[in-house]
This record gives structure tokens, sequence and C-alpha cells, in this order.
């Protein structure tokens, strides 16, 4: 949430939208369904203004591949920076050290902006290849201004795994769902 609200802010975004993925491709299977997923993400924005749940990719089904999304955002004709809308794709810095390896990554760049912060361990600064491919096209990879927080959300499916808290790490009304629902148990 925090990165959502400092995206938003800092670059001045119209909104923010959280996309589920249908089946991620790059980890593991999740025990918690897409749907539940979903569920869980309008959970933690409602009543936040401008972030909004985009259902796109569970509606689509299958594996989920940035790509992907953004050309179906994008439409036919392929507009994004130069188009009317302005697509800005928020990741962590430990994503953005592994973004080569991502399905058709030069075209991602090519379609949206990217906006990083800062992750433990991991300093915002784009692999040569991306770095090269943003100077190629005159693009300024966005540093969001905020600390390094050390969450994520394996963490905190690890941590509800082995029963430990983690009240101030999710919503309170996700972590009642996530409890009614029993998800993330041994």
């Amino acid at each position: 949430m925090a990165l959502a609200r400092t995206a938003r802010d800092h670059l001045g975004l119209e909104s923010v939208h959280f996309i589920p993925a249908a089946e991620p491709w790059q980890r593991r299977p999740l025990t918690a369904t897409a749907e539940q997923r979903a569920e869980m993400v309008a959970l933690a924005i409602a009543g936040e203004p401008n972030l909004v749940l985009n259902r796109m990719e569970i509606d689509r089904g299958g594996p989920s591949y940035t790509i992907d999304t953004l050309r179906a955002l994008a439409g036919p004709t392929g507009t994004s920076l130069a188009g009317a809308s302005r697509y800005v794709w928020i990741l962590g810095a430990d994503q953005l050290a592994n973004f080569c390896t991502w399905k058709d990554w030069q075209d991602i760049v090519a379609l949206a902006e990217l906006a990083v912060a800062a992750r433990p361990g991991t300093r915002p600064d784009p692999p040569p290849p991306l770095r090269d491919a943003l100077a190629r096209l005159e693009r300024t990879l966005h540093r969001l201004p905020m600390p390094e927080m050390a969450i994520s959300s394996s963490a905190i499916r690890d941590r509800l795994s082995r029963g430990e808290p983690v009240d101030g790490l999710v919503s309170p009304a996700v972590l009642r769902y996530i409890r009614q629902h029993r998800l993330y148990q041994a």
C-alpha cells in the first residue's frame, strides 16, 4: 500500500491499478486462488483514493506476463507514452534486478515507464541491458522516494504458515479474510 500511495502521489498518477496475476510464472504456485487474491486486494484498497482492482489478468486466465497486460491496455494502436494514456509499471528493486528475464522486456520498456522502489539488500539500479534500452528510448527510470521496507508477500505468507503474527503488515480486513478462509496455514 505504501508503494502504491508513494507512486500515485510522487508521479502524479491518475490511478494505480492492482492487477493480480492469474498464474504467476516466476514463482511457485500460490495457495490462495486468483479469486481469493482479488478479494484480498479489494479489501486492502477499500476507501483508498485512486487505487483500483483490475481483474484483467485473472479474467484472461493462464500465465500472467506483464507484456501481455500492457499490450491489452495499449490496445491495437499500441498507444502508450505517445498516446493519451501514460502507463507506469511499479516494481521493487528486487524485481528490477531480474527485469531482463521477463518475457519481451524490451517491449515492456517501449510501452511503459518504470518506477522502482528500493528494497533491502538491492539497489534500485537497472541492469546494464535495461539501462542501455532506457537510454536508447530516452526514458527515465523513476526512483520512488520511500524508505526500504523489509516487507514481502512471501515473508508474510511464511509468517502466517508458522502461526506468527502479521499485525501491521496487512490490513485488519485482509487478515480477517485470511483467517476466515484458512489461507497460508502449515
